[in-house]
């Protein structure tokens, strides 16, 4: 989570995990809104990308992963606030560890598993389900891309499917993402 009044963009990343042929995601809220993110979170100063990957999955999750390709990045710029975060996203691949039954991160209501066809039935943040699918059905040569700036405004409408979007999602400048 970005933090209030900072200078700069913090960094987020996220990580890709199939489980079973299923997407690892947690729903997590934030005050009155609950939607999903794959697991994840903020690099520390001086922590590396896939240091930071690792750690956050192993938090949240209770799994412990290798760090594979970026898979998508984009920034989230609240265009009436003071967040701007920069998303990276992974592949990851569970080498050890077991899925908890309860994060220790407070605000992560659950650790789901979800089949990749479900996922646009989520609320996923930043809203990357379309460019997901997209390299989950083809080859692992797949360039990374970056889908610009994707922002998703806090909204009491949020429950499943489009949830109040701005914009369509993925390719390019929007005003939608997390």
């Amino acid at each position: 989570m970005a933090r209030l009044g900072c200078d700069g963009p913090r960094v987020r990343v996220g990580a890709l995990i199939l489980l079973d042929g299923n997407v690892v995601v947690v729903r997590h809220r934030a005050g009155d809104a609950t939607y999903h993110l794959l697991p994840g979170g903020g690099v520390h100063y001086r922590e590396t990308l896939g240091d930071a990957l690792v750690r956050e999955v192993h938090e949240e999750t209770g799994l412990d992963v290798t760090v594979g390709r970026p898979l998508v990045l984009n920034d989230t710029i609240d265009p009436n606030g003071p967040r701007h975060l920069v998303n990276v996203t992974f592949a990851a691949e569970v080498v050890g560890g077991a899925l908890l039954s309860e994060s220790v991160d407070k605000r992560i209501e659950a650790i789901e598993l979800v089949a990749p066809d479900m996922l646009r039935t989520l609320d996923l943040r930043p809203p990357i389900t379309t460019a997901i699918l997209e390299m989950l059905a083809t080859s692992a040569t797949t360039p990374a891309r970056y889908l610009g700036p994707l922002f998703t405004p806090e909204t009491p409408c949020s429950t499943a499917g489009d949830h109040c979007r701005m914009a369509s999602e993925g390719g390019g400048p929007t005003t939608e993402g997390y």
